[in-house]
């Protein structure tokens, strides 16, 4: 089974250099693919979308914070 990645997006506040990420999540959700913008064609990370979502709202809530 191939699943299929297509919203890719990035922050609105990554630097113009481009240095910065995309993500993605699958059709139904369920994973979050993760991949850097200067070299889209070297593979992605893949996240079980809950641990993504977790990660995310850590790093709102300042969890990772120095």
């Amino acid at each position: 089974m191939t699943t299929e990645f297509t919203a890719w997006r990035k922050s609105t506040r990554s630097s113009p250099s481009g240095d910065c990420v995309e993500v993605s999540p699958s059709g139904d959700q369920q994973l979050v693919g993760v991949r850097d913008t200067k070299d889209r064609s070297a593979g992605m990370l893949v996240f079980v979308g809950a641990e993504w979502y977790a990660f995310v709202g850590g790093v709102k809530a300042g969890s990772f914070d120095r």
